[in-house]
């Protein structure tokens, strides 16, 4: 731990140093302003360094590269955790990115004469606008059912999951209509006694092409929840399932026969209405994540629909804050994109600040 000291006044805070965070701060750099990248990780990589080992580099679809380095040459065998921290670490040593780790932001604040007073773990930085870059693995959601508590096997969440090796021999129920889940699944069914599939919906399978129509719709959707200040929905929700080769091995092989959620769970599994009944040593719950966003809850930004309302990356109810990697800009590419932006907005804003302020 240090004291911020001379950085303690800057221009913008980043919070958060995953895909979205080095974006921002790559265009903080090239457009010349004060500022510090602050993450509570302990080393580059952002949430893929918590990943499980098996989820190899190969399995991950849709990782977009950085802006100004490409990430090349990567063995699809290699966990993308280690892939992944290992670009990401030669991306800030390329770029000479200022990334102070691990530093935890305990809240922003209305700070002195219009600035945000960003208090941390290494001490209080003052800044006049703040990129908001936190993702969403820091906040696993685990949805609430009738007898959860008396269940006498393990409950864990995706967050928790170190791999099926751990389920060898047992009997698991996995919950979630996500990639995630499908993933548990096709591993644990490998090892385990009995898998059984539960989600609230029926799942949606995508065969075909997901191009860059297709993208911008899906966007366009999340996008639409975000204006209204509504919370994000998860990016299946919008995009589908994609049914590659794996996942139609587990179709036709039973292993993604899914069946409704539970009405309860027991002591010895879960039961549903109709009376019948699934017994189980462990629940999974791939239940997908939620913004981490609540640092911010002093500024006040969040909307009467439970969201914080944005245009563009800037939260409606404070042009200071940009939100990247939030809703619409939460894949990899739009979090590139996303990071350009708000820097282009922040000058803006400083531009406006400056012309303003008073000549001494």
């Amino acid at each position: 731990m240090w004291d911020s000291g001379a950085d303690a006044d800057v221009d913008v805070v980043v919070v958060g140093a995953g895909q979205a965070g080095l974006s921002s701060a790559y265009h903080l750099t090239r457009a010349g302003l004060d500022h510090v990248v602050l993450d509570h990780a302990p080393r580059p990589g952002g949430a893929w360094q918590f990943r499980w080992p098996s989820l190899t580099y190969g399995k991950v679809h849709g990782m977009h590269a950085l802006p100004g380095m490409e990430l090349t040459g990567a063995d699809p065998l290699r966990p993308s955790s280690e892939v992944i921290g290992e670009y990401f670490a030669a991306y800030e040593d390329r770029f000479g990115l200022r990334i102070r780790r691990p530093v935890d932001v305990s809240a922003v604040r209305e700070g002195d004469g219009g600035r945000l007073r960003v208090e941390t773990s290494a001490g209080v930085w003052s800044a006049r606008a703040l990129i908001n870059a936190t993702g969403t693995w820091d906040r696993p959601f685990w949805p609430r059912y009738p007898g959860q508590e008396t269940f006498r096997g393990r409950q864990l969440h995706t967050a928790d999951y170190a791999g099926p090796q751990e389920f060898a021999g047992a009997r698991v129920i996995v919950v979630g209509g996500g990639t995630s889940a499908v993933q548990h699944l096709l591993e644990i069914a490998e090892v385990a006694a009995e898998t059984t599939w539960v989600t609230r919906r029926p799942p949606v399978f995508r065969d075909g092409g997901f191009g860059e129509a297709e993208g911008r719709a899906a966007v366009a959707l999340v996008e639409e929840r975000v204006r209204r200040g509504l919370p994000p929905q998860s990016v299946v929700s919008v995009t589908g399932l994609p049914l590659n080769e794996a996942v139609r091995g587990g179709l036709a092989s039973g292993v993604l026969d899914r069946r409704p959620v539970f009405d309860r769970i027991t002591a010895t599994g879960a039961a549903w209405a109709d009376g019948s009944r699934v017994d189980a040593d462990a629940l999974l719950w791939a239940t997908g994540f939620r913004a981490a966003v609540d640092h911010l809850a002093p500024l006040r930004l969040r909307e009467p629909g439970g969201g914080i309302r944005v245009e563009g990356t800037r939260a409606v109810r404070d042009e200071r804050i940009h939100l990247v990697g939030y809703g619409p800009s939460a894949s990899t590419v739009g979090a590139n994109r996303a990071g350009g932006a708000a820097v282009r907005e922040i000058r803006r804003l400083l531009a406006r600040e400056r012309a303003a302020a008073p000549v001494s």
